[in-house]
């Protein structure tokens, strides 16, 4: 992939812009996560329902720290074994994060990208980003650049081609807000996984 591509994605994310750009599982959809506008311009093109909150990417534990309350040593165990990878872990949000991104419910999903160009995207652009599915509400997540193309078309502003991923499921979804934690979505890391670090709601 080329740099230049990867910086001007986050030079349009940081604008308030809306970009394509590969995960370990399907290409995302990124904007300025603490951009209440940006967010909404992701919401509108993926045509979401404004009750669905939309999980973020970080790069690194101390941009992770800047969004979210507490970090339990529950998670620390999860993210010591997990991260980089398709396991979104959801916390007590802070207050910078605007409320649609959150969808009211004071918490968000993050995690840490184990896609080298995902990574990196979200490290030039110096702040978390949104990473919900690069499709329409509905529509099947896609795996190609080809196939964000046929979905968007030119309403996107940047795509980046990474070629096609390998993901068959989404990440998996842990809500660590609530004690035991509550399996929200298995996705590419099972239940089976988790439960040897950490009990799960039944």
């Amino acid at each position: 992939m080329n740099t230049a591509e990867v910086e001007r994605a986050s030079q349009l994310i940081r604008s308030g812009r809306v970009v394509a750009y590969p995960t370990e599982t399907f290409y995302g959809l990124g904007a300025d996560s603490l951009s209440y506008q940006a967010v909404q311009n992701l919401f509108s093109l993926k045509g979401r329902e404004q009750d669905k909150p939309i999980p973020v990417l970080v790069s690194d534990r101390e941009m992770l720290e800047k969004i979210v309350w507490r970090i339990e040593r529950r998670a620390e165990n999860l993210i010591r074994n997990f991260w980089p990878g398709p396991l979104t872990l959801i916390f007590q949000a802070r207050k910078i994060l605007p409320a649609n991104l959150t969808a009211g419910t004071g918490k968000i999903g993050v995690r840490i990208s184990s896609h080298p160009v995902a990574r990196e995207l979200c490290r030039r652009t110096g702040r978390p980003i949104t990473t919900t599915s690069a499709n329409p509400a509905g529509q099947t997540p896609p795996r190609s650049a080809a196939r964000v193309r046929r979905y968007f078309s030119s309403r996107l502003d940047l795509i980046l081609d990474s070629g096609r991923v390998s993901g068959k499921k989404g990440s998996t979804v842990l809500d660590l807000t609530s004690d035991p934690a509550l399996l929200v979505r298995e996705g590419e890391i099972t239940r089976k996984k988790l439960e040897v670090f950490i009990p799960i709601a039944s």
